[in-house]
């Protein structure tokens, strides 16, 4: 038990690492605070990120590496019911409080929301039909990105954000961290509901599956750190499943459309859950763990349709991994989550040590996206065949 609670320890330990390293990525236009100590620290954390990459990089790569060590070592720990339901609660509800005071050290998507929601709430205008660089102004667009477009979501996260513009009074950072406390809230009921979903449908399985969801190092980098707003989207598409199981279909109903009304994404859904209304009045047994297949399918078909529009991007992947997580031991499930978020974290680590905007860049990228596909599709497809055609005892 001592040594069980010492290793708990140690992941906290790296996860506290990690909300310290994302301050080597503040943009140099931006300061988050007037504070003499303040800027101090802030500069060498930038020196590190900025002009040390290569230690930069190694120093990331370290805590990613450790992260993924602690994350299949949770699921073992599950597996073999080790890993107690107050465990988990205290390990997501700690990771949750460190790292949603960090950086959004790998996007800069954050400030778009933010400015979004600021052209309705200070500018007075359509955030549809203006863009960030009609308010040239704006001392803002010194550190954003994609300033050019406009806003490119639904109107649901209007309905979300723009309250916490007006709290924020135009100061950027209470807004800042108020953006990130909505997104880390949703990450935290994103986790609850696959615990509460899985408990109704797969009892057995329901703490491995929760922290095949919660603890996945993509997940935690995607969500806590970069703060996108693919959380809010699942929350409400899995609080849908959740409130359909317990027989309230209308409110269901009018949280997937909320969910569809973030980023569209999770209308896919619409014809799983018309199966499954389907199988219900039909008096037909619903095969739960195929309509977790279908949504994971058709999940990444939305994935692709938006590869198609823009290009990939690995938070894209967060919507099929958490329906994947109520049949997360199934081995088309595991291996190609394990292997896609290994590949995806790996990204950051080019990121770091070589920015974006290199030259080279897209490239490496490309190379690393492209190969983690063809490994992730191997090991698959390898695995199916060892044991489809290995001896039966």
């Amino acid at each position: 038990m001592k040594r069980l609670s010492l290793f708990l320890f140690s992941y906290i330990i790296v996860v506290f690492a990690l909300f310290l390293f994302s301050f080597t990525q503040v943009d140099l236009s931006l300061t988050l605070s007037q504070s003499s100590f303040w800027q101090i620290l802030q500069k060498q954390f930038q020196y590190l990120g900025f002009f040390n990459r290569p230690l930069s990089s190694a120093i990331f790569s370290v805590i990613a590496v450790l992260l993924f060590v602690f994350y299949l070592s949770f699921l073992y720990l599950a597996k073999k019911d080790k890993l107690k339901l107050s465990s988990t609660k205290i390990l997501v509800l700690v990771t949750f409080i460190i790292l949603v005071f960090s950086y959004n050290a790998f996007s800069y998507d954050l400030f778009n929301y933010i400015f979004d929601a600021k052209i309705l709430t200070h500018y007075g205008q359509n955030p549809y039909l203006h863009k960030p660089l009609d308010f040239v102004q704006d001392p803002m667009l010194n550190f954003m990105r994609w300033t050019h477009r406009l806003y490119p979501y639904g109107p649901s996260w209007l309905i979300l954000t723009v309250p916490l513009s007006f709290i924020g009074l135009n100061f950027f950072l209470p807004t800042f961290f108020l953006f990130k406390l909505l997104i880390g809230l949703t990450y935290l009921g994103s986790v609850y509901l696959i615990y509460k979903i899985s408990k109704i449908l797969f009892p057995g399985s329901a703490i491995f599956n929760t922290v095949f969801f919660a603890f996945n190092p993509l997940v935690l980098i995607e969500g806590l750190v970069s703060a996108h707003n693919d959380f809010p989207l699942v929350f409400f598409a899995l609080l849908a499943i959740y409130l359909y199981l317990v027989k309230r279909k209308i409110l269901s109903f009018v949280s997937l459309i909320f969910s569809i009304g973030i980023k569209f994404s999770t209308g896919a859904l619409l014809p799983v859950f018309g199966l499954i209304y389907y199988l219900e009045r039909t008096s037909k047994k619903i095969p739960w763990e195929s309509i977790f297949l279908l949504s994971v399918v058709l999940s990444l078909v939305a994935v692709i349709f938006a590869t198609l529009r823009t290009t990939f991007q690995p938070w894209y992947l967060i919507f099929p991994i958490s329906m994947g997580a109520f049949i997360s031991r199934k081995y088309y499930i595991f291996i190609p989550t394990l292997i896609s978020s290994i590949f995806l974290t790996a990204l950051y680590v080019a990121y770091v040590y070589m920015t974006d905007y290199a030259k080279d860049y897209p490239e490496v990228a490309g190379n690393i996206v492209y190969g983690g596909l063809l490994i992730m599709l191997f090991t698959t497809v390898l695995f199916y065949l060892i044991n489809r055609f290995s001896p039966k005892h």
